[in-house]
């Protein structure tokens, strides 16, 4: 058996709204939210009873999601927000733009922080990483061809 597709990648964060709006002003669509609760999720996450509120985004041409999970029970557990790009574990989520000044732009007034410096790739690539809400690691690419 194979894959199929990537589903889906989730973020859990603290202020769901904010986030939401973030995503939003990067061009995520919002598909929906909803409640999650009781024993059936608890046993599919090993978390017991579980009380998560959620909200699925998803990237324009349909073909990738984040699920963003806000949880009320149980409280989350560690926070890394400031973690450097080096560490163990999520790294970071990359999105390839249109126009990355003006992707900063607008990110910047949703509280977005550059991270390094927007640098060009040979003739293929503008990157940089920046910090979202909730200190997410994000990428932006611009593609230069």
């Amino acid at each position: 058996m194979t894959i199929k597709r990537m589903d889906n990648m989730g973020i859990v964060v603290e202020d769901l709204s904010a986030t939401i709006d973030f995503f939003t002003e990067l061009g995520l669509e919002l598909e929906g939210r909803a409640t999650i609760e009781g024993e059936w999720a608890g046993r599919v996450t090993g978390l017991g009873d579980q009380h998560v509120e959620i909200a699925m985004m998803r990237t324009p041409d349909g073909h990738g999601r984040l699920e963003l999970s806000r949880f009320i029970r149980p409280a989350v557990v560690a926070d890394h927000r400031t973690a450097p790009v080096n560490t163990l574990g999520y790294l970071r989520v990359m999105f390839t733009v249109d126009d990355i000044d003006d992707t900063l732009e607008r990110l910047r007034t949703r509280g977005a922080q550059l991270v390094g410096e927007v640098v060009q790739y040979e003739d293929v690539y503008r990157l940089c990483y920046i910090r979202g809400p909730e200190g997410l690691l994000i990428g932006l690419a611009e593609e230069l061809r």
